[in-house]
């Protein structure tokens, strides 16, 4: 794979040139599209009001009359941890409302699949539900929908995937991307749009007096932020500044300690500090440990972890997902090292075209974990950096796949082209931009190949299979030190859409070792000064250089790094190149 480092042109924004924001943050933000100082505010009144979002008001009115009616609601999430979320806070939000019959179902991906399908509608229906509320799932579930309606159960669906041609007939639809939706923010995560409901429908109890009748308190629901931010980051939904308020005001709550006990808790067992927790926390370390529980087992424990209060409990549930990941990891590494083994094998058979020539990649193997393909498609993606789908086997002899994609390639609509190109060659599909998911025959397989690889060559040019990582530009020598790093640490929410500031110069290499088996640990010092710095380069232990007086030109970001008690600045290395020696 070849990866270019790109240098952002510089933007000129004369409302930050004119702030007290220190020149580093400056250049960052204006590089973000970020034009008046007034844009970093953060404060949760800032939010995009939610009588905007089209639906919401029918929602909110559907809501109220089903909790004042104590009619049981039944909440149908999704298996992901946006789905988990997303249950977890209908769950605590409708309870804290008054609704006095909530339930949840999560379909098991291994079982049931995607979304509400009438086998979970007839699930459901043994609780005699006056309504079902669709989290982070729905708007392409169709015949589910319709079996609800025909049994006289009323269905709110929460969505924020892009729909198909076909809208469910649902009695209410909430989801910014459904048609002559004009809200400003289309990047919603589930969990998002779950919360909008919420307030719109305290908003609705509010009026109608329900609150004063029956003598109750307000919920605050800023108190759930923490399940929103842990959603919309885990989701990787871009952050604009919408989202971005969401994420920063939940992890403001986390740092204060104000959290479900649940996140807390998995935080501990990952070995990061609540306290000093940002957004790549939540992705990285809580977000896969809430995931593994609906890849191998059931999702159900991953949102138990957010509703239990109880810390005993809830701490071994969080060990009990700990341990699920680390066996996620496992299998996902094996799988990884198969799909890759094949890969080149085919390369050097030619029996597909070579590696700079083909437009995407397509791997199966029979024995693979169908709840792991999305994570091994996203690592054949990084290491291709090519749109990659993953199969496995599933119980109803289909092929299940998960799509991972590039930027500039919107893998649903792919898709969607090779679905109107070759009728019936897909059984079903949906996703976003980036990540999708479809099923097929088996038969089908090699077909499908051929067609996906087709349509790509009319989307993608050769440049766009070079990955790249845009630079702001180098740092001075002065600015890599701890207070610049605190800095750019603080000042996120970072995130896909607005990216953690990445920078890039010529360093010489004056010592490094392995660490962990497969890192590089290397004390660094810019060319034209006498300052050293450490930095890490995660999967650089195999770097072929042959002495340690390299001259190399490094992109990375600059980071806190906290090692008992003592914090010092360290560059976390995204690209190395060696540029000759000293």
């Amino acid at each position: 794979m070849v990866t270019r480092v790109k240098r952002r042109p510089p933007v000129q924004q004369d409302a930050l040139e004119q702030s007290d924001l220190p020149p580093v943050l400056q250049r960052v933000y204006a590089n973000r599209g970020v034009s008046d100082p007034a844009e970093l505010e953060m404060s949760i009144q800032h939010i995009i009001p939610p009588e905007q979002l089209l639906g919401i008001d029918k929602a909110a009115e559907l809501l109220f009359h089903k909790i004042s009616e104590q009619e049981t609601i039944i909440i149908v999430g999704d298996y992901d941890a946006d789905g988990a979320t997303s249950t977890a806070l209908a769950m605590r939000g409708l309870q804290g409302v008054g609704a006095a019959d909530v339930h949840y179902f999560v379909p098991n991906r291994f079982e049931f699949g995607y979304g509400l399908t009438p086998e979970i509608v007839d699930l459901c229906s043994d609780l005699a539900p006056g309504l079902i509320i669709t989290v982070d799932n729905g708007i392409s579930s169709i015949e589910g929908i319709r079996h609800a309606r025909n049994l006289g159960i009323d269905v709110l669906v929460t969505d924020h995937h892009l729909p198909g041609d076909e809208l469910p007939d649902a009695t209410v639809i909430v989801n910014p991307n459904q048609p002559e939706d004009d809200f400003p923010s289309k990047s919603l995560a589930g969990v998002g749009v779950m919360f909008y409901v919420l307030i719109a429908l305290r908003s609705f109890m509010r009026k109608e007096q329900w609150f004063v009748q029956h003598n109750a308190q307000e919920p605050n629901f800023a108190e759930l932020l923490d399940l929103v931010a842990l959603g919309t980051v885990a989701d990787v939904v871009p952050l604009d500044r919408n989202n971005r308020i969401l994420v920063e005001q939940g992890l403001r709550r986390i740092r204060a300690g104000h959290c479900c006990p649940g996140i807390r808790a998995l935080l501990s067992v990952a070995g990061c500090d609540y306290q000093r927790v940002i957004a790549a926390d939540l992705a990285f370390y809580v977000g896969p440990r809430i995931n593994a529980a609906g890849r191998l087992q059931d999702m159900s424990a991953g949102i138990e972890c957010l509703l239990t209060t109880d810390e005993d409990i809830v701490s071994e549930i969080a060990e009990s997902l700990h341990s699920l990941n680390a066996e996620r990891r496992e299998i996902e590494n094996r799988m990884r090292e198969e799909a890759i083994k094949g890969l080149n094998s085919l390369l050097e058979d030619q029996s597909i075209s070579a590696q700079q020539h083909a437009n995407g990649i397509c791997i199966y193997q029979a024995e693979w974990h169908q709840g792991v393909i999305g994570i091994l498609a996203a690592r054949i993606k990084e290491k291709y950096y090519r749109p990659t789908i993953a199969f496995a086997d599933s119980d109803d002899g289909e092929l299940k796949g998960s799509a991972r994609s590039i930027p500039g390639v919107h893998i649903r609509d792919v898709l969607d082209t090779v679905a109107a190109k070759h009728p019936g060659l897909i059984s079903k599909f949906g996703g976003h931009a980036m990540a999708a998911g479809l099923s097929l025959p088996k038969s089908h397989y090699d077909q499908f190949t051929r067609a996906f690889d087709q349509v790509l060559s009319e989307w993608v040019s050769p440049q766009d299979l070079h990955a790249e990582i845009l630079s702001d530009g180098e740092l001075k020598q002065d600015e890599l030190d701890l207070a610049t790093a605190r800095v750019l640490r603080s000042s996120g929410p970072w995130g896909q859409g607005f990216p953690a500031p990445v920078f890039d110069g010529e360093f010489s290499v004056l010592d490094y070792r392995v660490v962990g088996e497969h890192h590089l640990k290397l004390v660094l010092q810019p060319r034209d000064g006498d300052k050293t710095v450490d930095a890490i380069a995660f999967n650089y232990a195999n770097y072929d250089w042959n002495n340690r007086a390299a001259v190399v030109h490094a992109a990375y970001q600059l980071d806190v790094n906290h090692f008992r008690g003592i914090e010092s600045p360290q560059l976390l290395i995204q690209h190395l190149e060696v540029r000759g020696t000293h």
